[in-house]
């Protein structure tokens, strides 16, 4: 029997029209994952505006900005790849192990790494501008952090003596003392540091405001082991330190500041002063707790005990007991160019063990303070153990290591090694550390009844 025009060319009109007609669910499927996939408007740009933007800014001490699309595009390869490997931003704590609450946290969560990540595979999209969140607001460098917290600008500022550094020379370091021009003894609930000016931060890298004043060992009480001791350091990756209310550091009259300066050369003479600002309690007020920032050694013997030998790694660890109850506020790990790693652990009077923090990938360029969250800074009782391990990596395998043939001892200069955490322990008697204790134990049986 013979076919009829349209039975011989029905299948391939079926034909067609199913063909032409697959495109239209394809692209409604498509449309479905463009949706899921990460725009830089949408998803991208708030994340950069609260933990990335702070540095990367014009003017500021990133090597670019971050702010615009047309700024970022460029770099989304290399943001990839030092996002995913947890090396930007720069938060070097393991997360692995110890306390991970921490009031300043600027480390990315695994989703936002995620989105970073599925963003630039997708092509690094821009999106509808529309989406983008607003500029970020930050403070000139010449504007007080705390201002707005305690209602006005620091109640005391004071200056090192001016320093000139030259355009071409060796690292130098500024070590003059300064008083304090106080006639009565106050007490210090905030402190900031800073170089006096912009061009400032350029040449300094580092600076010690340490606390020099008398007092008998009974003022002191449990840290008379300790002295009165380092008010803050400042350096990038720092803002400042405020304490806990009713605690505070006592800052006495006729004392002074010996400061501690590390100034390095970059290839233009400046002259600068670096600037103490501290908030104060009213007069007359003298808060319960006593509060001392220690520099924990990481190794024993002294510091000639210090001995990295060439072409190894090498491990160091010290002990220190707690005279006194005491809430730990916070830990900062000071190493050089060879430090690899620190940890603190906590070996309790009942032989208990706790590793508080470990920082497994320390980098020289940050000197970041990890302060812990509230209900998480660790309290400990007297008789406590600190224990501190140390890791100095002196081979070829570590980039940036100066020449792992050499020996390298304890010393100021960058390429020489130190080895010491910045800990801020705030001391409790018996009845205090107990109801702080009870406190926290309440606050932890609240939240599990509440999950």
């Amino acid at each position: 029997m013979a076919l009829s025009r349209t039975d011989r060319f029905g299948p391939v009109i079926a034909f067609l029209v199913s063909a032409f007609a697959m495109p239209v669910g394809l692209h409604a499927a498509a449309a479905e994952v463009a949706d899921e996939q990460p725009t830089f408007t949408k998803d991208i740009a708030p994340i950069f505006r609260e933990k990335c933007e702070a540095c990367h800014r014009a003017g500021y001490i990133a090597p670019m900005s971050l702010q615009t699309y047309a700024e970022v595009r460029p770099w989304a390869r290399s943001i990839k790849q030092r996002v995913e490997t947890r090396q930007m931003p720069p938060w070097h704590i393991d997360k692995a192990v110890g306390i991970q609450a921490f009031k300043n946290d600027r480390s990315l969560t695994d989703a936002e790494i995620d989105t970073v990540v599925r963003w630039v595979d997708s092509g690094a999209p821009q999106g509808n501008l529309a989406d983008m969140p607003p500029p970020a607001v930050f403070a000139d460098d010449d504007v007080w952090n705390y201002a707005d917290v305690f209602g006005g600008p620091p109640d005391l500022i004071i200056h090192s003596t001016p320093y000139t550094m030259p355009a071409l020379a060796q690292d130098h370091w500024w070590k003059p003392e300064v008083p304090t021009g106080l006639t009565e003894d106050r007490w210090i609930r905030g402190i900031e540091i800073r170089p006096s000016t912009v061009p400032g931060r350029r040449i300094t890298h580092h600076a010690l405001a340490r606390l020099q004043q008398e007092e008998a060992d009974a003022a002191l009480g449990a840290a008379s082991d300790i002295g009165p001791g380092l008010l803050m350091e400042w350096a990038v990756g720092k803002q400042g330190e405020m304490m806990r209310p009713n605690s505070g550091k006592l800052i006495k009259a006729d004392s002074s500041i010996v400061w501690d300066i590390h100034y390095h050369a970059v290839g233009e003479q400046i002259t600068d002063t670096v600037e103490l600002g501290l908030y104060l309690y009213p007069v007359g007020e003298v808060p319960k707790h006593r509060q001392v920032l220690s520099a924990f050694t990481t190794f024993e013997g002294g510091r000639e005990a210090l001995s990295i030998l060439p072409n190894q790694m090498t491990v160091t660890e010290a002990f220190h007991v707690m005279k006194q109850n005491g809430r730990i506020e916070n830990f900062q790990p000071h190493l050089h160019l060879r430090g690899r790693g620190m940890q603190m652990e906590a070996i309790l009077p009942d032989g208990g063990r706790q590793v508080l923090s470990l920082v497994s990938k320390f980098d020289f360029n940050w000197h970041n303070n990890y302060v812990y969250a509230d209900d998480a800074a660790p309290l400990l009782p007297k008789g406590t153990v600190l224990a501190f391990k140390a890791w100095y990596d002196n081979t070829a395998g570590l980039r940036g290591n100066p020449d792992p043939n050499q020996w390298v001892g304890w010393g100021d200069r960058t390429v020489d090694e130190m080895g010491h955490a910045w800990v801020n322990v705030t001391y409790l008697d018996d009845a205090d550390f107990e109801a702080a204790v009870a406190e926290r134990k309440s606050g932890s049986e609240r939240t599990d009844s509440e999950e």
